[in-house]
């Protein structure tokens, strides 16, 4: 266990620079422009040998109705909520505002410790607003600079307490595990890939309902949603379990066409969500019911492809569609054609607003990633091959025919084969393809995407002569 961090204040003081420092990454999309943040973002913070969970959170601003502004104050009080102690940022080098104080009284009433920082008090220019801090009535602040570091030691002091208060509860806990008598056999086998969690992107245009879908997913408000286009900036990771098994759901900002992404906050968001695609196993791609499968999600879903992720297609709005069999029918005819290296992508229909569907699509995600790790004997791989390559032989080149001698598994995720064939480089494309489109049917893996690669040499198990 470790306690919680909330990083708080108006827009444009620092907050996500500190997240970014307090975790030594660079997880949080940082612009001069306020308000990049929306979600609030979950890391983990450490000040040399102290750790702690630590929450950033969206620019607060004075805003109480149904506007994106109120929407995202409610995520902050919802980081609140669970933090045990509150770092209220406020901007040196501005000074202190009516809207600092405002939410600085708001802060307390929540009840949650606070901790005032001054940011941006690298050289002399913070020293009059670090002054002015005072009149808050907020504590002593600290002097300090996210984007330099500077403050860390007096942060590290003031954080203390609540490390120390979280030690003892844990001593409470092991003393609880002590008295249960844990068998001596018992171990936590980080290696076995079955206890890791499974990366899962949600990726799409924007406004096709990505976050929507995740906090459906999550029975929870744990992303920002609304009618607004683009609400998501970040991508944002949550654990969650499905039957036991812990899967890490990545929300990213929607994908535009490159064309049209003409400010730097959404460069930076589609940097990121790109990002998520290549570090993901499973990628759930959401289309729109009523706008499916433009050039965009082609290129998305090629991109994913290309990346050799597990690749779920995801048909939100699906109580807005009039014609359910034409729709479908069409969807599946267009990914037959447009993506023939991976046949039998699994396509799931749902609402994410009303939740009907959704069911169905965490079963999908589970059959898919476990043929994305399925590996095929050796022996079973050289009999099919000897099968397939006489009812239909590989092609005669300069009135010679190519020899497929041997083939073998060579990874998995994706399924990964290498052929050892007389003259590889003279193996014309087309029949990769059919042997591909063969393993696949023979062996009963639709949907993830195949690897086949071509080696010159012999048999190397045949006994040498």
């Amino acid at each position: 266990m470790s306690f919680t961090v909330a990083i708080v204040g108006r827009p444009n003081v620092g907050k996500s620079t500190l997240f970014n420092r307090l975790v030594g990454k660079r997880l949080a999309i940082v612009d001069d422009t306020p308000g990049v943040t929306r979600d609030r973002r979950e890391g983990q913070g450490r000040i040399s040998d102290m750790k702690f969970s630590i929450i950033d959170t969206a620019g607060l601003e004075d805003a109480m109705d149904d506007s994106l502004e109120a929407r995202m104050r409610e995520q902050t009080t919802l980081a609140l909520n669970e933090a045990d102690v509150a770092l209220m940022l406020i901007d040196a080098r501005a000074g202190v505002t009516p809207l600092d104080s405002h939410f600085g009284r708001w802060i307390r009433q929540q009840g949650v410790p606070l901790i005032l920082i001054a940011n941006k008090c690298e050289g002399r220019a913070g020293i009059p607003g670090l002054a002015e801090s005072y009149g808050l009535g907020l504590g002593e602040p600290l002097a300090f600079s996210a984007e330099h570091g500077e403050g860390l030691s007096e942060l590290y002091d003031a954080l203390m307490p609540y490390a120390e208060k979280d030690d003892a509860d844990n001593d409470d806990i092991d003393n609880e595990e002590e008295r249960l008598e844990l068998p001596n056999d018992y171990s936590d086998d980080e290696d076995d890939d079955a206890n890791r969690p499974i990366s899962m992107a949600i990726v799409g245009r924007p406004n096709v309902g990505k976050s929507t879908l995740v906090n459906r997913l999550l029975g929870e408000e744990r992303m920002l949603t609304g009618p607004e286009a683009g609400i998501t900036r970040d991508s944002i990771s949550t654990s969650w379990q499905y039957k036991g098994r812990e899967i890490k759901l990545v929300d990213t900002a929607g994908l535009r066409k490159k064309a049209k992404v003409t400010e730097k906050v959404e460069s930076l968001s589609t940097g990121e969500s790109i990002r998520a695609i290549k570090f993901a196993q499973v990628v759930v791609l959401v289309l729109d019911s009523q706008d499916m499968l433009e050039k965009q999600d082609l290129t998305i879903a090629r991109r994913v492809i290309d990346e050799g992720r597990v690749l779920v297609i995801a048909v939100n709005k699906w109580d807005l569609v009039k014609d359910a069999k034409k729709s479908l029918g069409k969807l599946s005819d267009r990914l037959q054609t447009s993506f023939p290296q991976a046949r039998g992508i699994p396509i799931i229909t749902f609402s994410a607003k009303t939740g009907r569907g959704t069911g169905r699509l965490l079963p999908a995600v589970m059959d898919t990633y476990e043929l994305w790790n399925r590996r095929i004997s050796t022996g079973a791989l050289n009999r099919w091959l000897d099968g397939i390559t006489a009812h239909h032989p590989p092609p005669l080149t300069n009135g010679r025919r190519i020899k497929l001698r041997y083939m073998t598994q060579a990874k998995t995720r994706p399924p990964t084969f290498v052929v050892f064939a007389s003259r590889p480089d003279s193996l014309p494309e087309s029949y990769s393809r059919y042997l591909v489109n063969a393993l696949r049917e023979d062996f009963e893996m639709p949907g993830v995407p195949l690897r086949l690669h071509t080696k010159k040499g012999d048999n190397p198990y045949a006994k040498k002569k």
